[in-house]
């Protein structure tokens, strides 16, 4: 067993860390160049949202892996966040989908409608469609 660092990080914190580090590995999967863009190191950036230096983070990685069990229950709890994470988004997707159809659709049935044709008054009083 690998000895404990001096400063520790609590379990649930290093989870929310390892959380964040797979939302950052995911957005560079899904567009490198948005991350690449982005002027601060994000790695760092999240360190610093947890008050963690990157050494510290090393040795506390470190530390928790070294328990095969209790890093694999450690990465359960990230994928499940993941996951739930996800369908909450693709549940947003959906009505925001669904909402734009139905924007598409109404303005394509409005602008399919066949106009109007003016009527003219055939001297009764009485207004008489163009066709007859």
């Amino acid at each position: 067993m690998v000895k404990q660092p001096k400063k520790l990080i609590e379990k649930e914190k290093m989870i929310d860390i390892m959380y964040d580090l797979s939302l950052l590995e995911a957005m560079k999967y899904q567009s490198p160049l948005l991350v690449d863009s982005i002027e601060t190191n994000p790695v760092k950036f999240i360190l610093k949202k947890y008050k963690v230096d990157s050494l510290q983070f090393a040795q506390n990685n470190i530390y928790y892996a070294s328990d095969y069990e209790g890093y694999k229950d450690m990465f359960d709890e990230i994928s499940k966040r993941l996951a739930k994470n996800q369908r909450a988004v693709d549940s947003i997707l959906k009505i925001e989908e669904k909402k734009s159809g139905k924007i598409k659709n109404k303005i394509s049935k409005d602008s399919v409608k066949a106009p109007l044709k003016p009527e003219i008054n055939a001297g009764n009083g009485q207004d008489v469609p163009m066709d007859q």
